[in-house]
């Protein structure tokens, strides 16, 4: 299973996202997604699992939850928006991660592209980092991986300029 992982959108979502969007299973969006014409177009491309960020209007809101827990290949993915990263977890975080043990950690929010081992849960945190035009981040980026029989493999971070 092939999958394409951004967050951070707020409201932009180019071409060339959409393209590497086609070429996968699933799109996992981790919030701030901004205008619901984004999840519309990655929508046309491929499936979407998306979770609501902090600037997200009700329009958003009411098409993505604020948490999403879900199975993918015997792995438990959880996705939040607002969740720190390993050792700095949000105390919201921290709960989903004593109920649900997952395997996958994926959080946005902070536009800084993280991709690390939690030992304490055993587990893989990602931040994507950010794919909009809007914030501090000097690149764009996303990320593209696989989970192959239960093992996610061949991660790829993809960058672009940030074009104003």
């Amino acid at each position: 299973m092939k999958i394409l992982l951004l967050s951070d959108s707020h409201s932009y979502i180019g071409t060339e996202v959409l393209q590497r969007a086609e070429l996968v299973d699933e799109v996992w969006h981790a919030g701030d997604i901004g205008d619901v014409s984004v999840l519309e177009s990655l929508q046309q491309c491929a499936p979407v699992r998306a979770v609501y960020g902090n600037i997200d209007n009700t329009a958003v809101r009411s098409q993505c939850p604020e948490n999403l827990v879900f199975m993918v290949q015997n792995l438990t993915i959880l996705i939040r928006h607002i969740g720190g990263y390993p050792r700095k977890y949000t105390p919201e975080c921290r709960q989903l991660i004593g109920k649900y043990s997952p395997d996958i950690i994926v959080c946005g929010h902070s536009h800084i592209l993280k991709v690390m081992q939690d030992a304490q849960h055993k587990a893989l945190f990602i931040n994507p980092g950010a794919i909009g035009k809007f914030g501090f981040h000097a690149v764009r980026t996303m990320i593209e991986f696989e989970i192959n029989n239960s093992v996610p493999q061949n991660m790829k971070v993809i960058e672009y300029e940030k074009k104003m």
